[in-house]
């Protein structure tokens, strides 16, 4: 099996984009990581273009081959792939796959979405199914993990807020972040409640964006940058939905992260710096614990003390998180990825943890009985 580098990234700022087509956006990101990776697009193997929502809003189809022919990439296997929130870094996952194994040499991965449409409503993935027609719609289903972590192990709602003016005070350092003013614990508390104890300014906001890697296999990487950044480990798995469930945990998080340190030869311990799913503030501390930051059920007092706050022992969602970059689902586990690479490149700007060697980028999708559906794990390193 061969290694992969990652030689090129790009990325649009989240936000409202009301002027821009789905496909403008990911031509745009994919220009901008062929620009950067210094290839040719007539030098890119394979496309990989991951999307929520197209289907669902616009009855496109096929709309992977139509961002790539914005960029100049035709004639080559392209695929369009859709795994909740979890789509980008599935994606990348794939390309990984293709390229470690001889399928291809090198592979670009895209991902876009636009959510500031008119009467999109929640989460549509889910309509047909039971729970949500009985009304277990997205927050609903946060909130009870909620209750359930503050109720097992102490977890405040002060706590909570804390994530939101964390991730806040980052994003004010990042130009590309949506929301980058800052928050205070009382304006997270008081602010309008949609599932208690879920108040607005603890839940991602909707925002159109795109983003995109191209990987390349480690021993041809020197032919195109000087500053590859190595895939030391990728791993996607889907959730086990055991019964009893443990509505306080995500098992999926604790599988995928142990697969992913085994195969790097790391641990959590090793990590610089984590970007992870953290659609709502109970996730972040969710997945604090899942990957092995914090004991289980310490995973509040851990962001209390200052640990995931920049300057701290393992500053978590140094961009600010999709509580302010927003959430345009297929672009964000993309995005999270190129702020790896970012950190490993030392490139990061006043978000730079300085000496970043290892990062870990983790996201999670469609939260299910007893676990989530689907979760990726990505380890990259100098």
């Amino acid at each position: 099996m061969r290694q992969v580098d990652i030689i090129g990234v790009g990325m649009t700022n989240f936000g409202k984009h009301i002027d821009k087509s789905l496909v403008e956006l990911g031509g745009k990101a994919a220009i901008d990581a062929i620009k950067d990776a210094g290839i040719k697009p007539s030098q890119i193997n394979a496309g990989f273009f991951a999307n929520m929502q197209a289907g669902h809003l616009f009855t496109d189809f096929t709309i992977g081959e139509n961002v790539l022919w914005e960029a100049g990439i035709n004639s080559v296997p392209v695929y369009n792939i859709e795994n909740a929130c979890t789509s980008g870094s599935s994606a990348f996952n794939l390309a990984w796959t293709g390229i470690a194994f001889g399928a291809y040499d090198t592979a670009i991965i895209v991902g876009a979405e636009k959510l500031i449409v008119p009467n999109i409503g929640l989460m549509q993935a889910g309509r047909t199914e039971l729970d949500t027609l009985e009304g277990l719609v997205v927050p609903t289903s946060f909130a009870m993990r909620a209750n359930l972590h503050m109720a097992t192990y102490g977890t405040t709602k002060e706590q909570l807020a804390m994530v939101s003016v964390k991730n806040r005070r980052h994003a004010a350092l990042n130009p590309l972040a949506y929301f980058r003013n800052s928050i205070t614990v009382e304006e997270v508390l008081n602010s309008p409640m949609i599932a208690d104890p879920l108040t607005r300014l603890m839940c991602c906001p909707n925002s159109d964006g795109a983003a995109a890697v191209v990987l390349c296999a480690c021993e041809l990487s020197s032919r195109y940058t000087s500053h590859p950044v190595h895939v030391a480990a990728s791993v996607l798995v889907t959730g086990t939905y055991e019964n009893p469930c443990n509505l306080a945990q995500w098992n999926a998080d604790k599988r995928a992260s142990k697969m992913a340190y085994e195969k790097a030869g790391l641990g959590p311990e090793d990590l610089n710096a984590v970007e992870c799913h953290d659609a709502f503030t109970i996730s972040e501390i969710f997945h604090y614990e899942g990957i092995g930051l914090c004991p289980e059920g310490e995973g509040g007092r851990f962001l209390e003390a200052g640990e995931t706050t920049l300057g701290g022992k393992i500053p978590v969602n140094l961009s600010g998180g999709l509580l302010s970059m927003g959430h345009p689902a297929g672009a964000t586990s993309v995005r999270q990825i190129i702020e790896g690479a970012r950190q490993i490149r030392g490139v990061a700007g006043g978000l730079q943890v300085e000496g970043a060697k290892v990062f870990l980028a983790e996201c999670m999708g469609a939260d299910k009985e007893g676990d989530c559906k689907t979760c990726t794990i990505n380890i990259l390193t100098r």
